[in-house]
């Protein structure tokens, strides 16, 4: 018997007023999904990027009919430099024109809002055809909240279109989860199209679903939330770093809950058992588990990823190996 869950969160104009989020009353059967699936950048061992199996990783989500992200966290966004930016930008708009890709600005605590590196970034995103995505940074969310928002809306000017993304501090330091009251100033931006949501919390996407079906309904809450992918069934669509495991299950899925059959809650149970054991604490080495489920899923040839970034024990390749071998996701083994 499923009832309904009660959650008390704070109203967005009057901080001291309550309301109720009755989740099943938000439920919306047969939505179409937009996906959009993060590409992770493999490496070989010599620890040089794997062009072949970038682009082949491209195919493979453009052909499952998701919008491939490039140089995200799963592309290893902030460790990366132009170069390697611009090579994965010019692959992927050999393969398609619907894509994302990260615009990220590094910088330190106590910067100041560094505007023009954020366009500087925004425009190779552009002039290769894909819709920037605004990675946070110390100078952006340090701001005060009508800060916060004049910002997004001069880099908006700047842009067609632009993605928001509110990280949790848990992901990095220059992470913040944004009040009320600055997303309800975002979604008067109109260039700013949606914005991943990543607090790892069920209650805030909600509260960011309900703002945004009142206030604007064709704004997309991308769920980033890669411990409760079910979000999308409340009208959340998303942009996780799970989907670059198996962009083909993901899209059947998505399909499933499209036209109503059940076999949704398999695939999505699969689909969230393997994210509860490759996202993990460290969280950021879940690339490594990416890089070893696509090498035994026969899709790249090595497991290697970028020398930064955390990786995992040597034990998890069974476990791997195991999920990868059973339905939804069986295939080349090697």
């Amino acid at each position: 018997m499923i009832h309904a869950l009660a959650v008390v969160v704070r109203n967005t104009k009057n901080a001291v007023a309550d309301s109720l989020i009755d989740p099943v009353s938000m439920i919306r059967p047969r939505r179409k999904i937009r996906g959009i699936s993060a590409i992770l950048l493999p490496f070989q061992e010599n620890g040089d990027p794997d062009w072949p199996g970038f682009s082949a990783h491209v195919q493979r989500t453009v052909l499952a009919g998701l919008a491939p992200a490039v140089n995200m966290d799963t592309g290893f966004g902030n460790l990366i430099d132009d170069s390697i930016r611009r090579r994965a930008l010019e692959l992927t708009q050999a393969e398609t024109d619907d894509f994302v890709a990260g615009a990220f600005v590094g910088d330190q605590p106590g910067a100041a809002f560094n505007d023009g590196e954020y366009l500087r970034q925004m425009e190779m995103v552009q002039s290769h055809g894909g819709t920037p995505v605004i990675f946070q940074s110390f100078g952006l969310t340090e701001q005060p909240d009508e800060a916060i928002v004049a910002s997004y809306a001069k880099l908006a000017e700047n842009a067609n279109a632009i993605i928001g993304f509110e990280l949790s501090d848990v992901f990095a330091p220059f992470g913040k989860i944004y009040s009320m009251d600055v997303y309800r100033g975002l979604l008067g931006i109109d260039r700013l199209i949606g914005a991943k949501h990543s607090s790892l919390q069920r209650e805030l996407e909600w509260e960011r679903l309900l703002l945004r079906d009142e206030l604007r309904p064709d704004f997309h809450v991308f769920t980033g939330n890669d411990l409760a992918i079910d979000m999308v069934i409340y009208g959340s669509d998303y942009l996780l770093g799970l989907s670059t495991f198996a962009p083909d299950v993901f899209a059947r899925r998505d399909a499933a809950w499209a036209s109503g059959d059940p076999a949704f809650y398999e695939l999505n149970d699969w689909l969230q058992y393997l994210g509860f054991l490759t996202f993990r604490s460290p969280v950021p080495a879940y690339k490594h588990s990416a890089a070893m489920f696509l090498k035994l899923r026969g899709h790249i040839d090595c497991d290697h990823t970028h020398p930064q970034s955390p990786k995992r024990p040597d034990s998890d390749l069974n476990i791997l190996k195991s999920i990868a071998e059973r339905f939804p996701f069986s295939g080349a083994i090697s």
